[in-house]
């Protein structure tokens, strides 16, 4: 026998030794052995060569230390079979892409997905997001709101005359010098701005029986139901209102202001008014006043 078959023998018979021991370590670690006692046992005393026993073969449960992760750990590998990427499985889960491609990098990559798929999956995670993140914005909103509101208080009279009186200038009707007329004509469809001028008129001494009213809305509305919600804000009388009028539709203007939601402007006015305009010239001329105390000529 020549040294070439010698080395073929020698290696056969190496490859059979470490065959039988790996049938003996496998067993026993099936036994529920631990690496110590089947170095022991065996007489092993290189952690390689039990390693290379081992290989292949998945360590027993009691060897598996509980870990937080765990669950997350096997929703990932759920998500990945349903063939969701990285991304996805990292925004479905909270965690970091990083822990993800640890978790199922042994899996398969799965097939690419249809252009609608995609976009179908990317509106579901946008979906997902906002709803999430919406309420949460709500919440910083409202909280803005909050601490807003706590800054003004209670609004004394003074304050109420300003704010209404800057209101009116801004909503209300004008005397032009082409159109001489001094009369309080408030129109807004915003209840809670309506809701401000009654105050400011009552802190100006108007009496409520002086007020009229007036609907105007588009003839597709509920206007019924309209006239109910502006009655119920004013708390007037019908007989106090105007009769309503009506604004044509044109069908080929996308409106908005569409829906239960929508009870058209209200105009208020207010009879025998024309000293009533000339204090309300006067307060916002004084608010309008520069630094130095000059008045700023108010626009017509």
């Amino acid at each position: 026998m020549d040294s070439t078959d010698l080395a073929h023998s020698a290696a056969a018979v190496r490859q059979e030794a470490f065959r039988q021991l790996r049938g003996r370590v496998v067993a026993l670690r099936r036994a529920g052995r631990s690496r110590r006692e089947i170095k022991e046992i065996l007489g092993i005393t290189s952690n390689g060569t039990l390693d290379r026993a081992l290989r292949g073969e998945p360590p027993p449960e009691w060897t598996r230390r509980p870990r937080a992760k765990d669950d997350l750990h096997a929703r990932a590998r759920q998500l990945r079979e349903d063939g969701l990427d990285y991304e996805e499985i990292a925004g479905a889960l909270g965690v970091s892409k990083g822990s993800v491609s640890l978790w199922v990098r042994d899996m398969p990559r799965p097939a690419r997905l249809r252009y609608e798929e995609t976009r179908k999956r990317a509106a579901e995670g946008a979906r997902r997001y906002w709803a999430a993140e919406r309420p949460a914005r709500e919440a910083r909103r409202e909280a803005a709101r909050t601490a807003a509101a706590a800054e003004i208080g209670t609004l004394s009279q003074r304050e109420i005359l300003i704010a209404g009186a800057i209101a009116y200038w801004c909503e209300g009707s004008k005397s032009k010098p082409h159109r001489p007329a001094e009369r309080v004509i408030f129109i807004n469809s915003d209840p809670g701005l309506i809701k401000l001028f009654l105050r400011f008129l009552q802190a100006a001494g108007i009496e409520f029986v002086q007020l009229r009213f007036r609907l105007h809305i588009h003839e597709t509305a509920d206007v019924a139901a309209a006239q109910q919600f502006w009655m119920g804000i004013t708390g007037a009388e019908w007989a106090q209102f105007y009769k309503t009028t009506l604004k044509r539709h044109n069908p080929q203007t996308v409106r908005k202001n569409i829906g239960a939601d929508y009870h058209g402007c209200l105009i208020v006015s207010v009879k025998q008014s024309a000293d009533l305009y000339r204090r309300i010239e006067g307060w916002v001329r004084s608010v309008m006043d520069d630094e130095c105390g000059s008045a700023v000529p108010l626009a017509t």
